[in-house]
């Protein structure tokens, strides 16, 4: 089976190539990706604990999926298919905010991402695919963002860096499709 590959982007998002996965993350060459965060009725959010075997942040928590867009996918049908594979369920996703980070992690490769927020509603239960996920849960977000100050290394990096930089607006989206 042929390597994923990931999209490599410029500073504006705009597509610049096609490169391996693991060979972008050991190059930390900047690539597109996305990261999907339900919420049900109650407004609390849904959090994965990533499975144990996974190359990089095994075990930790983050946001309900994450992952890199496929060459001509858009990325809300990039969420919604990982949304499916790694949560066994689809629902209806919108486009939040978008952000570049880099995080270098202990074994060698570093996530260099243009990130783009996906905001969804579910209230049912997720049938986890435990190739990719250990474990889930439904958080308040004020409680996450407690948790992550009381905890910093149970929490993925770029789950971290999207609730450091963009809580008030991921907090005000959540409420405002609640109303």
């Amino acid at each position: 089976m042929e390597e994923e590959k990931v999209i490599l982007v410029n500073e504006n998002d705009e597509q610049i190539g096609l490169m391996p996965k693991m060979e972008a993350h050991e190059k930390a060459i900047l690539h597109r990706a996305f990261s999907v965060f339900v919420f049900n009725d109650n407004n609390e959010l849904m959090l994965q604990q990533r499975a144990l075997d996974k190359y990089h942040s095994p075990g930790l928590w983050t946001n309900t999926c994450c992952s890199h867009q496929r060459n001509g996918e858009s990325n809300i049908e990039a969420g919604k298919r990982r949304l499916q594979e790694e949560m066994g369920f689809v629902t209806e996703l919108q486009e939040s905010i978008s952000f570049m980070y880099k995080a270098p992690f202990d074994n060698g490769l570093t996530e260099h991402e243009y990130d783009h927020v996906l905001l969804g509603k579910y209230n049912g239960e997720p049938v986890i695919n435990e190739d990719e996920v250990a474990s889930w849960k439904w958080m308040p977000l004020e409680a996450v963002k407690v948790d992550i100050s009381l905890n910093p290394n149970s929490y993925t990096e770029w789950f971290k860096v999207i609730f450091d930089k963009f809580y008030e607006h991921i907090n005000l989206s959540a409420n405002e499709s609640n109303s």
